[in-house]
């Protein structure tokens, strides 16, 4: 349909070097050039040669192909190509540990691996573990040299190049065997809050509904959008909004985490980071990192005090109020004044130009979408989804400024609710119905592979036909038809003298404080009350402890101080009342932690949601202290 339009753009690398930092420790930073494009129809012949090449390889009918490697243009040609010939691919984060990646892989008899360098040494030191794999196709960087491999692959192993197997097709180019809807299109391993990862089998036909369903909800969506794409592709979220950009023309630049913005980590001070150099119109982010680029903007304004923090004040209250209904808040002029003069700076951050943001992954804190609103200028178009609908459930209106919701459910949807006795939630209730969400229609995915059990638990076929995915999440629908997620069924614990505490819905809460990185809840059924986990802000508790002229040693003798544990405890307590929280779920002890909680800690989920089993078995002793 456009063939000219450029489509997958990629950063060149001018420099890499490694700075030393005033604790003794080198971090390595990052100079990247301007975008290079490639058009729809190159990756289209990228694809044809991509996919001829694999079957040049041997990779054969029925056989699946893995794709290993961190989000890049790439990632989305491997994928196409594979599709091309009714190749079903198993998707992997990089984040991975070693057993769920063994796993997964072995799970599935994945016979050909594609993956980038650095993913690539992982796969071949776990050469003898797994049983499947005959092929390795790496990726390389512009920069990157063909070097020896520095582990030796199993010696039945045939280990090549992206670039190779590309020139491989384009001498023996094959005819496609293009899927049909019912063909197993993905099967995408979710991090998975608990144990091993599962499969979620996932069909053409899913993602074509997805896909549709989300092009419908996005206003103007086409040619002259360019979209920035840095979460992992491996997550249902990236991959569906990828593909929606796909379907509509629009120009996808890719990016990382941590290259996003000038300040991001990795980027060498003064030159520009993902965002300002591609400046995109949409980006999709998951809660977390909203509420990142929020605490970052607050920090920044903070520590410049004076007349800038006084001016940003004024100017944020003044647009809230506009955004709550008040006639008497900033609009026409005021607003236009305010922008020029405190919020467009915060705008140039993510390039100046973005007119809307997917959020998704977990319901986004009202406190952070107003404020996204505000100071970006932007509106948030927030999903809810799953990777067994394949993304595909609800989307708020780009006009809708209320927060809290996740909107009414997409085109190629249906959402209904069903009782929940154990948390009180009923359909009957009023004034809102609330239950468990159920979700149905084309977007729901076949089930778990070779997991019939755990299939046939949360998936169910009415009497019309209509196949439905029990979400374990707990929703209610407003009077307009958007609904709101309030709880989640495995966090309600009951206490010892029989209140509910939804874990899910405290956290929510008091990640708002000003002290919390990071926060888990806990709850035992044998106790009166409620305790928590709390990784605090280094920047925020440090800066209360010079305040107050507190003495310490380093952030963890801080951590470990009563002082700064009564102070965090006492801020979760305000928050949690100005939330309408009960005494009863409100935290009566804390634990603070030093350390961050990251997906390779395996303490998180690749997009930053809590894996409570694995945090209550490392940190098992620190709560039956709290408990003590």
């Amino acid at each position: 349909m456009h063939p000219k339009q450029k489509f997958l753009g990629t950063r060149k690398l001018i420099k890499k070097e490694l700075e030393p930092s005033s604790d003794g420790r080198t971090f390595e930073k990052l100079t990247l050039g301007s975008y290079v494009w490639i058009s729809y129809e190159e990756a289209y012949e990228q694809v044809c040669r991509f996919a001829s090449g694999i079957v040049a390889l041997g990779h054969q009918k029925g056989e699946k192909c893995a794709i290993f490697s961190e989000t890049r243009a790439e990632w989305l040609i491997a994928l196409q190509g594979c599709f091309r010939h009714n190749f079903s691919v198993v998707t992997v984060y990089a984040s991975l540990g070693e057993e769920a990646l063994v796993h997964s892989l072995n799970e599935t008899e994945v016979t050909t691996v594609i993956c980038d360098r650095k993913q690539m040494n992982k796969i071949l030191a776990l050469g003898d573990r797994l049983q499947t794999v005959k092929r390795v196709i790496y990726m390389l960087d512009s920069e990157e040299k063909h070097e020896p491999l520095s582990i030796r692959p199993p010696t039945s192993w045939m280990v090549t190049s992206f670039e190779e197997v590309k020139s491989l097709g384009q001498n023996s180019l094959v005819q496609p065997d293009l899927p049909s809807a019912e063909n197993i299109a993905v099967i995408m391993y979710t991090s998975g809050s608990t144990g091993l990862p599962k499969g979620v089998l996932m069909t053409h036909g899913n993602m074509v509904a997805t896909i549709a369903g989300v092009s419908k909800v996005i206003p103007d969506l086409g040619l002259d959008d360019v979209y920035l794409a840095y979460l992992p592709l491996a997550h249902v979220l990236e991959l569906a909004a990828e593909c929606a950009m796909c379907a509509s023309g629009v120009g996808i630049g890719y990016g990382t985490p941590l290259t996003l913005t000038d300040t991001s980590n990795k980027i060498k001070k003064g030159s520009k980071g993902d965002a300002s150099e591609l400046g995109p119109t949409l980006l999709t982010a998951v809660p977390a990192i909203l509420d990142r680029v929020r605490d970052g903007v607050r920090k920044t304004v903070d520590s410049k005090g004076g007349i800038s923090k006084k001016l940003f004040d004024i100017a944020y209250k003044r647009r809230l109020a506009a955004i709550e209904g008040s006639w008497f808040g900033a609009w026409g002029l005021e607003k236009l004044l305010w922008d020029a003069l405190v919020f467009k700076k915060i705008k140039a951050v993510l390039g100046g130009h973005v007119r809307g943001m997917l959020s998704g992954g977990a319901p986004l804190s009202g406190d952070t979408q107003r404020f996204i609103n505000i100071c970006m200028g932007t509106p948030i178009g927030q999903g809810y989804g799953l990777t067994e609908t394949c993304a595909g459930a609800t989307f708020s209106e780009w006009d809708d400024l209320t927060v809290g919701r996740v909107g009414p459910p997409i085109p190629s949807c249906y959402v209904k609710l069903i009782d929940c006795e154990e948390g009180g939630y009923r359909i009957a209730d009023s004034p809102m119905p609330r239950g468990e969400i159920v979700i149905g229609g084309p977007t729901v995915t076949p089930g778990y592979f070779k997991n019939q059990a755990k299939t046939d638990e949360v998936y169910k076929v009415d009497e019309t036909g209509m196949r439905w995915f029990y979400t374990g999440d707990i929703g209610q629908f407003h009077p307009d038809g958007c609904l709101e997620i309030i709880d989640r069924k495995k966090d309600i614990v009951k206490l010892q003298h029989g209140e509910y505490v939804s874990l899910g819905k405290v956290e929510a809460a008091l990640i708002v404080s000003p002290y919390v990185d990071n926060v888990m809840m806990h709850a035992d059924p044998f106790h009166s009350y409620a305790i928590a986990l709390v990784v605090p802000s280094e920047q925020a508790l440090k800066g209360f402890a010079h305040a107050k002229g507190i003495q310490f040693e380093s952030f963890d003798d801080l951590c470990n101080r009563d002082e700064a544990m009564k102070e965090v405890l006492q801020s979760l307590h305000k928050i949690g009342k100005t939330a309408h929280l009960q005494n009863f779920e409100l935290p009566a002890k804390v634990k603070l932690l030093s350390q961050p909680w990251t997906p390779e800690s395996g303490l998180v989920t690749a997009a930053l949601k809590l894996k409570r089993e694995n945090l209550r078995k490392k940190f098992d002793e620190d709560l039956k202290k709290l408990y003590a």
